[in-house]
Order: C-alpha cells, then structure tokens, then sequence
C-alpha cells in the first residue's frame, strides 16, 4: 500500500520530462527528470546517475517513489535521474569505473566532465531552479556521487556517496585482499557485463544468469575452476572479466580505476554513508571518507556509518539484522538526522546541520555514538595474542614452542556460510560461525569470558606468523563476538535460533598471501619457512560485552565468496583443477613469533 500511495504522490506532485542532454564530445545522455508542480517556489538539483537504469521510460510513466526514501520525495526537489554513458539509453561507450581523464582537451570525457555537463544544462534548462545541485548515489551510483567532486561545477552544494565502489582491488565487490570474490564478480558480470551495442531499455535487455545448480558451494566447485567458469559460461563475451583475468595483479590497468588520489581541491559538503555489515562496499566507505580528510583538511566532509547491510540505511529500517537486534530504528533515525537535513541545509539553506565529524552507531552497546574524527583519536591500541590450546588473551605467550598444525584441502574448502544458498547472501557479514568452529582446518581462539565491557572503533589489524608446505596460501582472519551461555533467544523466534553460545561474525577478511609485501609483485612462500603475514581488516564499530568472549578465527579458505587458492604460487586464472593441492599450515604463537590482531579500544 505505501508504494501504490508513493506512486500516487508522485503523479500528483510531479511532471515528468525526458531529455537528452549533451555532453562536451557531442555524446547525448538519457535524463528523466521529475519537477515539482508547485511552482510557488524555486527549487534545487538532487541529481542520481546510475548504469542500473532510470527505467520506467515515457513522460507519462512514472516512478514509484523519488529519491532514497518517501520524506525526500515529500520534501520537493527536482530530482533528476540519469542513465550513465554507454549504458541504457545514453549514447557512447560505457567503461567500468572509468578511469579519470588527466589531460583534458576540450572534448577529453571522464565521469567528472559528464557530471559537470550535466548540471550546467540542468541549471540552464529547467526552469525554477534555485541554482543549487545535489548528488547522491549508493554502490556505484556512489562510485557517480564521488566522481563528481574532482574539479565540481560551482553549483554542486552537496555530495553523498553511499557505499560508493572505490576499489575493485583491494576491497569493494570484485576482489578482497587480491583475491577474486567469485561469487559476487561472476553472478554480476553475467547480467551487468553482457554488452550494449546501441541504446537499449531494460524490457530488450540481457536477461540474469540461470544457474544449473541452486547450491552456490556446489556450483562454484563443479566449475573446476575460475579459467573453466569463464570458458564454459562468457567465453570472451563479457569485456570485464577478460580485462580482470588478465590483470591479476595491482597493475596500470587497477590504478587507472582508483578514484581517491583525485579527490583533491574537494568544494562541496560531503557526507559519506555506508554499513559495518555491507558485503559489497564496507571498505569504500570508510577509504572515501578518510582519503578526502587527508587531502583536503579544510574540506566539509563527515562519515556516518550504522550497522546496515548494503544500502540498509534506506532498504529497512535498521532495527535488526540477519539474527542480531539492535534496539533501535537505526534506519529512520539515520534519515530524519541526517540525509534529509543535510540536502535541505546545503541545497535549500534550510534548518541547521549540526552533525558531528563521524556518526558513528556502536553495535554490542547499540548506541550512536559522536566523534571528533574517524578513527577515534581516544583510543588504546591493544594486542590480542593467539595463544596455546585455542586460547586469546592481552597478555604474550611466554613458551618457546608453541604452533597449530593443521592441513587446507583446497578441493573441500571451508563454505562461507552454513547452509545451502542460490545467490551469496547479505547475512554472511554478522552470521553465526559455529559451523566453521567444528571444522579441522579451522583455527579458533578466543579469550575467558569478559570481565568489563570492551568497545573496539576503527581499523582491526592482523599479524601472523606462519608457514606453509605450498608456495601460496590465503588468509582468513574473522573476528568474533561470543554471547555467554544463557544469553536468551528471541521472541518471538520463527526461526529457533539458539543464542547461547552465538558466534557472531563482527568482521572478516581476506588475504592472498603472496600479495603479503605487495599487490604489485606477489612473492613465493617458501615451503615451510617461518613468514609475516600482515593486514588490515576494514573498520570496525563493536561492544563486547561483558561476560561474552573474543574470538578469532583463521582459516585459508571462503568459499565461494572468495575462489580458491591452488596452494602454489601461479596465476590462479590460469588455474586447471589438476592444479588445486593440499598443504600442511602452521601458525604460531610462542615468544619470538608472536601472533596476533591489533585492535583499537575506546577508552
């Protein structure tokens, strides 16, 4: 019912027109644009350009609701909806995350040119305007929304990336730690990646990939491998992932794609927005944020971050997640607090915004919480060692020998999730880990009970000490909550989840180990030679509470989320199932090779 009422609203409230607006190569972009019909006022620009579609197509077909929630709609803006180059029904060539234009000619194009031409049309062609621009976008609309502040048109007034995608090597959707996220890269360039040779709606468009196999661990396996998904499934008809098989390490072709060393000279208030439990882009958010702070010190630029899935801050209404509660309507509270006061401020010079550097919702304590800057400046950086027989503790180990001996079978990896799934799911980021637990071929460790609460804000830092009878491994590392015992379930509880004893999954992260000293040149492990393994996982927001426990899990595999490492040192594109071996790990933790997760402690 509220979508039938938001349709109506919009029809009632709005006139639609669609127009192609030019850009400076003379390439026209499609623009569906909604206009207050009240006309008593002028109005600004709250601009979304996206390579989803800007579908329904027609002046007299409109769309269900505007903007990211029903209260911008209600509030009156002209919102304006673009479908980005090559994409759609915009004329030219689509390129993803395309690389930023550094000579620029008068007819050289990047995301940033096509955003500036946009709003000076719209500024000068769409009348009752208040002169003032906005953008905002999650995911890769949040890619768009960042890629509007180099060199910005001096109407742009305010920017909110969302979850934008900012590096698709390091941490965003297609790769983690130099290691290819199978599922999700594979299930959407199967659909996305299909080309568009000309101008297309959606209706005409290539349809969703139809797995033969409705168990994802199942179907990943059986492939063989990703050389043997490719040939059997794209063949060379998917640009992408050619171009990402071919480029398996940090080359010119990835660092064309990054967005942030261009964040310079940054004019618009920016507000960056993103989940601790986003699968896809938890890491662009917080990389976003922290690269504008460090390269424009005056810049208005502020971070709010909640315990939300991908786009959850506007596609629930954050009260829970997966099997955790939060105790709040983080969501609602996100929006009435924040987006809506934040446009209205810089676009309509409307209400104060008095929002703090970094918004920050703590899950474990469930409470916002305000800082002066992210990550937190009052913090204590402790170490969390591993320790013998599973233990956790602040404390070094003091024994001279001390290891955990186990074998990774590549060919039986460890599933990412318990359960059978078709699709990856969002709940995998805050999913119980009991299952991994009753693995061999995963370590656990984790602290006595807690005698005081212990809150942890900012990034979580790991540092292994390890060997290996393979020349490659990867490296998992999750860190975990445990609730005590007779933590009680919920009610009511549909679904019997059984609370005592809960692993809840706070954050985990991925590591190809032979991109350990550097994603430009991987390196050889030599066989059962002592090794650093160092990284960093993306931030975290947390409250253990006291009487539940930390753990930390490590394991070489995730699968299918991440492909599988054939344990020797090769390009695993070129990977034949022949090529997958077992080997024998080792990690330590004794006096002289400490292992342990560095982890930032609110005081």
């Amino acid at each position: 019912m509220a979508q039938q009422s938001d349709s109506a609203y919009v029809r009632e409230n709005y006139t639609k027109i669609e127009r192609k607006i030019p850009m400076r190569d003379g390439v026209k972009l499609f623009t569906s644009i909604y206009i207050p019909k009240n006309q008593s006022k002028k109005y600004p620009f709250l601009i979304n350009r996206t390579p989803y579609t800007v579908a329904p197509y027609g002046e007299d077909k409109y769309k269900l609701s505007l903007g990211n929630f029903p209260a911008m709609m209600r509030e009156g803006f002209i919102f304006v909806y673009q479908d980005v180059r090559g994409r759609w029904m915009s004329e030219g060539t689509f390129e993803d995350i395309r690389p930023q234009t550094l000579k620029k000619g008068k007819k050289d194009i990047d995301e940033s040119t096509d955003t500036y031409d946009t709003i000076d049309w719209l500024i000068k062609n769409v009348k009752n305007n208040n002169g003032n621009a906005g953008i905002y976008g999650i995911s890769y609309p949040g890619f768009y929304s960042t890629t509007s502040l180099p060199n910005s048109h001096p109407a742009l007034k305010a920017v909110s990336p969302q979850a934008p995608v900012t590096d698709w090597f390091i941490g965003d959707d297609f790769h983690h730690g130099g290691s290819l996220f199978l599922m999700d890269a594979f299930s959407f360039m199967s659909g996305f990646g299909v080309p568009r040779p000309k101008p297309i709606t959606p209706d005409k468009g290539p349809k969703g990939f139809k797995f033969p196999i409705q168990d994802n661990y199942r179907f990943y396996l059986e492939a063989g491998s990703v050389k043997n998904l490719k040939d059997k499934y794209f063949a060379d008809s998917i640009k992408f992932w050619n171009d990402l098989t071919k480029h398996p390490n940090l080359d010119t072709f990835w660092k064309a794609r990054f967005i942030l060393p261009h964040l310079t000279n940054v004019k618009p208030a920016v507000m960056v927005v993103g989940g601790f439990f986003d699968a896809e882009d938890a890491y662009g958010t917080f990389a976003t944020y922290k690269a504008i702070e460090k390269q424009n010190p005056s810049a208005n630029n502020i971070l709010v971050a909640g315990p939300w899935f991908h786009g959850g801050w506007v596609r629930s209404d954050g009260s829970s997640f997966g099997d955790i509660n939060f105790g709040k309507t983080t969501s609602i509270d996100y929006q009435q607090q924040f987006e809506l006061p934040f446009f209205k401020h810089y676009l309509k010079g409307e209400g104060d915004f008095n929002a703090a550097e970094a918004n920050i919702f703590v899950t474990g304590s469930n409470e916002w919480k305000k800082f002066s800057a992210w990550p937190p400046k009052d913090v204590e950086t402790k170490n969390l060692y591993l320790q013998p027989n599973g233990k956790l503790a602040f404390e070094k180990v003091g024994r001279t020998d001390s290891w955990d001996e186990y074998v990774s079978d590549p060919n039986n990896p460890v599933p990412y999730q318990d359960g059978v799934q078709t699709r990856r799911t969002r709940e995998y980021m805050i999913d119980d880990q009991r299952f991994a637990a009753r693995r061999p071929d995963v370590k656990t460790y984790q602290t006595d009970a807690l005698n005081e609460d212990i809150t942890l804000t900012g990034p979580v830092l790991a540092n292994l000490v390890v060997s290996t009878t393979g020349t490659d491994a990867d490296y998992v590392v999750k860190l975990i909550d445990v609730y005590p015992e007779d933590a009680p379930n919920p009610i009511p509880n549909p679904n019997n989840i059984i609370m005592g004893g809960y692993e809840m999954l706070v954050r985990g992260e991925i590591l190809r180990g032979k991109y350990r000293n550097s994603f430009e040149k991987p390196e050889p492990f030599v066989s059962a030679a002592i090794t650093k393994v160092n990284y960093a996982l993306p931030d975290v927001a947390h409250t253990f509470k006291k009487g539940h426990k930390i753990m930390v899990q490590i394991q070489n595999s995730w699968f299918p989320l991440a492909d599988r490492n054939p344990q020797k040192f090769m390009d695993i594109y070129q990977a034949e199932p022949g090529d997958f071996q077992k080997a024998t790990h080792k990690i330590y933790h004794d006096t002289s090779n400490s292992s342990y997760i560095i982890l930032s402690v609110l005081k």
